[in-house]
C-alpha cells in the first residue's frame, strides 16, 4: 500500500515537474526570440513602417498625397453630400435608438382551457 501510494506521488510530482519545465522553457523562447536581432529584411520592413508613421504624423493625414488626391477627396464628399443631404461626411454619424412600446391587450379567461 506504502509503495503504491509512493508511486502515486511520484507521478504526481513527474507531472508537476514537467508542467514547470515547459511552461519556463515556453516563456524563455519568446523572450530570446525578441532579444536577438531581427532578421535584415523584417528590419527594413519595420523601418519603413515608422518612417510613414513619423511622415503621417507630421503631415497630418495621407503621406505624399498630392494635389489630385485632395480635389477627388473634395469631389466624393460634395457627391456625398449632395446624396444624403449633407452634414458631416467625415465623422460617424450619431444613432438613436428608441424602443417601441408595446401594450398587451388580451384578456385571461381560465374557463375556456
Amino acid at each position: 500500500m506504502a509503495l503504491h501510494r509512493l508511486f502515486q506521488l511520484s507521478s504526481l510530482l513527474r507531472s508537476a515537474v514537467s508542467l514547470t519545465l515547459r511552461r519556463n522553457i515556453g516563456l524563455s523562447a519568446v523572450v530570446f526570440n525578441r532579444a536577438k536581432d531581427l532578421d535584415p529584411v523584417q528590419k527594413l520592413f519595420l523601418d519603413k513602417i515608422r518612417d510613414y508613421n513619423a511622415k503621417s504624423k507630421s503631415s497630418g493625414g495621407i503621406v505624399d498625397a498630392g494635389p489630385a488626391y485632395q480635389k477627388n477627396l473634395n469631389e466624393e464628399v460634395t457627391k456625398l453630400q449632395r446624396l444624403y443631404g449633407g452634414g458631416d461626411m467625415v465623422k460617424f454619424p450619431e444613432i438613436k435608438f428608441t424602443d417601441p412600446l408595446y401594450k398587451a391587450d388580451f384578456t385571461f379567461n381560465p374557463g375556456s382551457m
